[in-house]
């Protein structure tokens, strides 16, 4: 099996990463102070960057008020499920409220819309 994780921490990561990136390329620009044009993009891009990441972040919050709270049979703990089916945000056990898909192997197709 591969390495799954909850839906909502894989997103809450990218916006993550997108501040560290955003950073990195501003810090990129310290290297061209010799040309303000070129230091002003990268501290615009970079700065684009955190923007970025601030509208990823206030997406998933509005996408986590949607979500079902259920609690983990592996770990009791209370965890939020977005889609047919999810992974528990602390020990990353599958779940589903699908009756059809219990006992099946976890698959994240699951969650796509049937053509």
């Amino acid at each position: 099996m591969g390495k799954y994780s909850s839906k909502i921490n894989k997103i809450r990561t990218f916006a993550l990463s997108l501040i560290f990136i955003g950073f990195i390329v501003m810090y990129g620009g310290i290297f061209f102070r010799t040309s303000p044009v070129l230091m002003t993009i990268f501290m615009l891009v970079g700065f684009l960057f955190i923007i970025a990441s601030t509208v990823v972040y206030f997406w998933i919050g509005m996408l986590s008020t949607r979500t079902v709270q259920v609690e983990c049979p592996n770990c009791g703990k209370q965890t939020k499920m977005l889609g047919r089916v999810d992974m528990c945000m602390y020990c990353n056990e599958p779940l589903t409220l699908d009756p059809n898909l219990e006992g099946k192997e976890f698959d994240e197709s699951y969650n796509k819309k049937k053509q």
